[in-house]
């Protein structure tokens, strides 16, 4: 059988960072050329040197595995690879080695280091990247900054951006219970569930998106200015009188967005859009009610953002952006229903 294939063992290496598409691609023209890939996973210390919210090396190992498990005819092996060239430029039997255009000539510089080893030069397959439906590429980085999925599709569609989406009766206990982690308080002392909910979260690496007056308010009380922040002068409902307001001085933005109760409009969305991409904090008014927000925050934010909102009467929810977030508040959108 390795007689049907150009080459007999392929080099194959990267993070390989939420296992996309573009990384099927990249293995797929491996494996069609080659008897044998060989993967080599960088190791968490090159990956945390990298970017912040790379997933493990023992999951991103486990997708690989999972990718070769899928195609039984693969011979496949992997490694946890610890320099940027790992064995490629003493490897006695490999013949091939597979680089994207950022990467060739780094594979390149392999084939030299070979040649003053005495070794042949790899053959290098090089292989373009797959545009996503954005009109960019689908990258890791692109998904950990929350623009697309691992398919390439964006996580906002045309029709939120583009009509007001009102909210399904049927979803009103699901939306009630909390997405997320609830860390319980006195309503009267906000400030204990949300010292139990920020401790020891890394602040400072990841965005922290704060819905609701009484939430803000609480945050800059004990401190700590949230990167986005969204208000509507308003806890249950009933206004706030204006010694209880959120101080905005905090703030270097401040944006406005018309949200109806039971409503998600594209002014909101655009506002979150904007917050998002400011490198400094922003406050969002809203005319109307911002609890819904939650929903656009976590399908817009990055992964690993950690967006926070009141549970009125128990405490403070937490929830983690993640690629499953963001899939169960797409989910939980498509119920919704077109004005």
């Amino acid at each position: 059988m390795e007689g049907a294939y150009r080459f007999q063992r392929c080099l194959v290496g990267g993070t390989f960072d939420r296992f996309h598409a573009g990384h099927r691609l990249l293995l797929g023209a491996a494996e069609h050329q080659a008897a044998h890939l060989e993967i080599h996973i960088t190791s968490d210390r090159m990956a945390d040197a990298k970017a912040a919210n790379i997933e493990s090396f023992e999951t991103r190992r486990e997708h690989l595995l999972q990718w070769i498990d899928q195609h039984a005819h693969l011979r496949g092996t992997v490694f946890e690879l610890n320099d940027m060239q790992g064995p490629a430029p003493n490897h006695p039997t490999a013949d091939c080695i597979v680089a994207t255009p950022e990467t060739r000539g780094q594979c390149e510089h392999i084939n030299v280091l070979r040649t003053a080893n005495n070794l042949p030069p790899l053959h290098i397959i090089e292989v373009d990247h797959l545009a996503d439906h954005c009109g960019g590429i689908i990258s890791s980085s692109r998904i950990r900054n929350g623009k697309i999925d691992t398919e390439g599709h964006p996580w906002v569609s045309s029709s939120m951006s583009q009509n007001v989406l009102l909210m399904h009766p049927g979803l009103d206990q699901e939306l009630k219970t909390p997405m997320g982690t609830l860390f319980e308080g006195p309503e009267d002392a906000p400030d204990i569930a949300m010292f139990a909910a920020l401790e020891d979260r890394a602040l400072g690496q990841n965005m922290l998106i704060a819905v609701g007056d009484v939430t803000v308010r609480t945050m800059l009380e004990m401190g700590i200015t949230p990167d986005i922040a969204l208000i509507d002068g308003q806890t249950k409902r009933v206004h706030l009188p204006e010694q209880e307001q959120v101080d905005s001085g905090s703030f270097s933005h401040r944006l406005r967005a018309v949200n109806p109760p039971g409503q998600l409009t594209p002014s909101l969305l655009t506002a979150l859009e904007k917050a998002v991409d400011e490198e400094e904090p922003c406050l969002i008014d809203v005319e109307g009610e911002e609890d819904l927000a939650p929903l656009y925050a976590h399908l817009l934010a990055p992964i690993g953002s950690i967006v926070v909102y009141g549970q009125p009467g128990l405490g403070v929810v937490v929830q983690l952006t993640s690629i499953a977030t963001k899939e169960r508040c797409r989910r939980l959108l498509e119920y919704f229903e077109v004005e």
